[in-house]
C-alpha cells in the first residue's frame, strides 16, 4: 500500500502543542492542542496531563486547577498579574469628547504603531493584589509610559517575584516616542513591596536584558545583548550572585535562545542553534565552558523541566511538528512522551532531508539542507527551489513551519534547497553578523553557490528552479530577480523588503533599519548608508527583472508595511512581467487565520504549477 503524502489540508489538521508546565505534584506535564478548523475558520484547544513517564494523555477542562502559578509569590500572599493603563491622549474624542465618533489618531513622536497595531494611549504594567479575588491591585509602573511585558511578544514571563516574596522582577524599556523605537535598552528592574521604590538592576548594560530566573538557591540569571540596536546581538547568561554579575557565556562562539536552572543550582541548561540545528547544551557556574549535550537532525525548542535523571523538553524536526519528550542525561536516549499527531505521520511517506556543506565565494564552508520529495527517484529530474530564509538573522534549522513547511513543498515534488546563509546563527559569531550592513552582498553570493552547486546534481532540473522567501527572504527573492541571470524561471516575495529608503520610512522598530542599514537614507556623508540604500536596493535593479514574480502581503504587516509590496507590484506590473498580488488585509507579518493559510498554500503553489 502506496503511503500519502503531506497536503495543505492535512498539514491544517495537525494539533499544536503548547506546554503549560508541571502539575503541582510534579508528576505530570500540562499541554493544551490547537487544532485548527477551517470550516469554523478557528482554532480549537484541548487541554491535557500526562505522565511524566509517559502514557495516556487526559483530557481536563480548566489546567490551572492542577498548575502551580508562578505569579504567586513564595510565601503565597500575594498575586502577580499585567494589565492595560490608558495613560496617554491619543485619539481624536480623548481631546476632543463632544465628537466620540472621530477616528482620528494624533501623534507627535514615533511609536505610533508596532508589529500589527496602532498605539492607542494604553501601556501594559504590572499588577500585585493580596492572593485573593476580591483584593485590590497596585499599579507598581504608576503613571509610567512605559510597558511591562514588552510588546509585541512579551507575556508574564517579562515579571517574576524574588525569592523572598519581597520584591519583584521585571523587564521594561523605559523609553518612550522616539526614543523607544531607535532603542533596544531593556533593563530588569526590582521593585520593593516595603518601601515602594524601584532599582535598575542592569543600567551599565545598553543592550537587551530579558527573562529573569532564580535558582532554586537564590542566584538571579538573565540573557543579555550587549549592543543598543542590534536586535540579534549574540545573547549571553549573566548570572547575579552575591552582587557579582558573571557572563557564563562571554567566551562561547555562539548565542542562545533560551535557559533553565538545574535543580541544584549548579548548572544552567539552555537551547542554541549549532550547525542547521538546535541543541540542548550545559554550563556549570564554577566552570563556565558550554559543552553541548544533544546532536541530531533536529530542533529543542523548550525546557520544560526535570524529571529523576531526565530532562524534559519539546523537540521537532522537518518532517514532524513539535513534541514532548524526555532526554535521558546519564544513559543519552530519548523517549517520546506526547504522540499528538503520530497517527497521522504513520500514513505519510517522508521527505528525506541531507546536510551537505558547500564552497562560498570567498572559501568558507557552508551548510546547506536539501530537502528531497518522498519517494525520490534519482533518475528523474526535479524542480527545485531556492528558499530563502528571514530574520535576517534566525536560524535556519529542523524547525517546522505551518506556512513554509517543507516536508509539504517536498511532498508536490519540488526539491528544497535551503542555505545557512551568512547571518544564520549557530555558525559562530562572525558569520552570524556578517549581514549586517551587506544584505546585497556575501550573504547573496551564498545563495547562488547553494543553488549553482545543488543544480549541477543530475536529478535537478537546471531549466526549472524557481526563488522562494518572506520578510529579509523577500528582500533576497526581489533582490535576486534582479540580478540571478536567468537561473531562475519563478520568484514568491511574501513580506518582502523592495524599498529600503521606503522601508526606512515606514517600518516601526527603527533600531533595526538603524542598524542593519547603517543608518537614515538622507546620510550623504555616511557611505556605507548610501551603499545599503542604493545599490543594495532592489527598487533599482528593477529593470533586470524578466520572470513571473508571486507578490504576498499581509495589510497589518507594520514591520515590513504594505507600500513595499505595492511598489514591487506596481512596478513588475507596469514593465510586463507576469505578476501576481496575494493580499491578505487582516493579516501582520505572518498568515495565522485557517482559511487565510490555507489559500495562501493553494496560491503559492498554484502560482509554482503555472509558472514552474
Amino acid at each position: 500500500m502506496t503511503a500519502d503524502k503531506m497536503t495543505a489540508e492535512l498539514l491544517w489538521q495537525l494539533g499544536r502543542l503548547s506546554v503549560l508546565g508541571f502539575s503541582k505534584d510534579k508528576k505530570y506535564i500540562v499541554y493544551k492542542v490547537n487544532t485548527p478548523s477551517i470550516e469554523e475558520n478557528k482554532q480549537n484547544t484541548k487541554h491535557y496531563f500526562i505522565p511524566v513517564n509517559g502514557g495516556n494523555p487526559t483530557e481536563i477542562e480548566d489546567p490551572n486547577t492542577i498548575l502551580k502559578n508562578k505569579n504567586i509569590s513564595p510565601d503565597g500572599k500575594y498575586l502577580l498579574s499585567h494589565q492595560e493603563v490608558k495613560l496617554q491622549n491619543i485619539l481624536g474624542k480623548d481631546f476632543y469628547p463632544e465628537l466620540e465618533k472621530s477616528e482620528a489618531q494624533i501623534y507627535d513622536s514615533l511609536n505610533y504603531r508596532h508589529w500589527d497595531s496602532w498605539h492607542e494611549g494604553k501601556f501594559n504594567h504590572v499588577f500585585y493584589s493580596k492572593n485573593r479575588d476580591d483584593a485590590p491591585k497596585t499599579d507598581i509602573m504608576p503613571n509610567e509610559l512605559f510597558e511591562c511585558p514588552q510588546k509585541p511578544f512579551g507575556g508574564d514571563e517579562d515579571y517574576i517575584w524574588s525569592p523572598d516574596s519581597k520584591s519583584i522582577l521585571y523587564v521594561c524599556k523605559k523609553k518612550t516616542g522616539t526614543e523607544y523605537a531607535v532603542s533596544t535598552n531593556t533593563n530588569i528592574y526590582q521593585y520593593n513591596l516595603e518601601t515602594k521604590q524601584t532599582i535598575n538592576l542592569t543600567d551599565e548594560n545598553k543592550g537587551y536584558d530579558t527573562v529573569p530566573q532564580f535558582s532554586n538557591s537564590g542566584i538571579l540569571a538573565w540573557l543579555q545583548m550587549q549592543r543598543d540596536g542590534y536586535e540579534a546581538d549574540k545573547n549571553d547568561i549573566i548570572i547575579l550572585n552575591n552582587g557579582i554579575k558573571t557572563n557564563l557565556t562571554e567566551h562561547w562562539d555562539g548565542t542562545v535562545d533560551s535557559f533553565l536552572w538545574s535543580e541544584d543550582s549548579l548548572k544552567i541548561y539552555f537551547i542554541a542553534p549549532i550547525d542547521g540545528t538546535k541543541q540542548l547544551f550545559e554550563v556549570a557556574l564554577n566552570n563556565p565552558q558550554p559543552t553541548q549535550i544533544t546532536d541530531g537532525d533536529f530542533d529543542i525548542t523548550k525546557i520544560l523541566g526535570f524529571h529523576n535523571t531526565q530532562i524534559i523538553v519539546c523537540r521537532e524536526d522537518i518532517n514532524h511538528a513539535s513534541e514532548i519528550f524526555s532526554y535521558d542525561l546519564a544513559e543519552k536516549n530519548w523517549i517520546q512522551i506526547t504522540n499528538i499527531n503520530t497517527k497521522i505521520y504513520k500514513k505519510l511517506a517522508f521527505s528525506k532531508t541531507e546536510k551537505r556543506y558547500v564552497n562560498t565565494t570567498d572559501g568558507k564552508k557552508m551548510l546547506v539542507w536539501v530537502i528531497f520529495p518522498p519517494n525520490f527517484d534519482t533518475s528523474k529530474k526535479y524542480p527545485t527551489l531556492l528558499y530563502c530564509q528571514g530574520g535576517p538573522q534566525s536560524a535556519l534549522s529542523q524547525f517546522y513551519s505551518f506556512r513554509w513547511n517543507f516536508q509539504l513543498m517536498a511532498a508536490n515534488d519540488y526539491i528544497v534547497v535551503a542555505p545557512n546563509r551568512r547571518g544564520m546563527p549557530g555558525h559562530g559569531v562572525e558569520w552570524n553578523e556578517q549581514i549586517s550592513k551587506d544584505w546585497g552582498g556575501q550573504v547573496i553570493d551564498d545563495y547562488l553557490s547553494a543553488i549553482d552547486a545543488v543544480a549541477m546534481e543530475s536529478y535537478v532540473d537546471k531549466n526549472r528552479l524557481g526563488c522562494v522567501g518572506a520578510s529579509y527572504g523577500g528582500y533576497s527573492v526581489f533582490y535576486l530577480a534582479g540580478i540571478h541571470k536567468n537561473r531562475f524561471k519563478t520568484f514568491i516575495a511574501h513580506d518582502g523588503v523592495f524599498n529600503t529608503q521606503s522601508m526606512y520610512g515606514t517600518t516601526e522598530e527603527i533600531f533595526f533599519s538603524n542598524w542593519d542599514f547603517g543608518g537614515a537614507y538622507w546620510e550623504t556623508e555616511n557611505r556605507l548608508a548610501q551603499k545599503t540604500y542604493n545599490k543594495f536596493n532592489p527598487i533599482n535593479l528593477i529593470t533586470n527583472w524578466n520572470k513571473p514574480i508571486l507578490i504576498i502581503q499581509g495589510g497589518k504587516d507594520y514591520r515590513v508595511p504594505i507600500g513595499q509590496a505595492q511598489e514591487a507590484f506596481q512596478a513588475a506590473q507596469l514593465r510586463g512581467i507576469k505578476s501576481r498580488f496575494l493580499y491578505f488585509p487582516e493579516e501582520n507579518h505572518w498568515v495565522l487565520n485557517p482559511q487565510n493559510a490555507q489559500i495562501w498554500q493553494k496560491e503559492f503553489y498554484k502560482w509554482l504549477k503555472e509558472t514552474l
